[in-house]
């Protein structure tokens, strides 16, 4: 692991993202090591998956300080301390103050279910859905102080069926949250990305792939 970068996690529940992260990682040519596991539940998944993949994990549990404030201050504490260099949120149900944005800028992801700036908040698939859209997805994107916004670092589109329901339509946007968020850590931590006027330049080859179109031409 010598030489790559130290990324933590931040999850407060089963941790399907995370175990993504950590399976990407296990390659060792991938450029960045999940050094640390922060969840705010003790009872959270991602703590048992941290633990099954000898990761390090704290508890600091947000109900334990006065406001957000502290409770964020506790956390990149504990950042600094493990020197960490990039933080992935992942299903991290807590609303990071300013400052805690202001100060990882350019190095805090998150992976959001929904083809941003469409859909931002809870219960994107259902919203989706009753909106009668023809495709849906997932963003990978960094992190800045306003709820689901930052420069967009990944998307993937899947096609919405007419019998899908909320659940299956999650479940086939998670498959790609899979895909992309590896990717968008790797980008970050390859330091293949630029910021221009709020969007992400990717120094990568470009890839030339037909347009997903949902219902297919005929």
């Amino acid at each position: 692991m010598s030489g790559r970068i130290k990324a933590a996690v931040l999850a407060s529940g089963r941790g399907s993202n995370l175990q993504a992260l950590i399976d990407a990682a296990r390659d060792p040519d991938y450029p960045a090591e999940i050094a640390l596991v922060i969840c705010n539940v003790a009872a959270a998944g991602a703590l048992t998956r941290a633990a099954e993949a000898g990761i390090a994990t704290t508890v600091i549990d947000h109900r334990d300080f006065a406001d957000r404030a502290s409770f964020d201050t506790a956390m990149d504490a504990e950042l600094v301390k493990n020197d960490i260099e990039i933080v992935c949120l992942a299903g991290f149900m807590r609303i990071l103050s300013t400052a805690f944005v202001e100060a990882w800028t350019g190095r805090l992801l998150n992976i959001h279910p929904s083809l941003l700036p469409a859909f931002k908040g809870l219960n994107t698939h259902e919203r989706a859905l009753e909106a009668g859209a023809k495709l849906a997805g997932c963003t990978a994107h960094l992190v800045t102080p306003e709820l689901d916004d930052g420069p967009i670092l990944v998307q993937a589109a899947v096609p919405i069926l007419p019998n899908d329901t909320p659940g299956d339509l999650a479940a086939r946007v998670l498959e790609q949250e899979h895909v992309c968020y590896p990717l968008a850590l790797r980008l970050i931590a390859e330091n293949r990305v630029r910021i221009e006027n709020g969007r992400v330049l990717v120094d990568a080859p470009s890839t030339e792939t037909t347009a997903l179109i949902n219902p297919a031409p005929f």
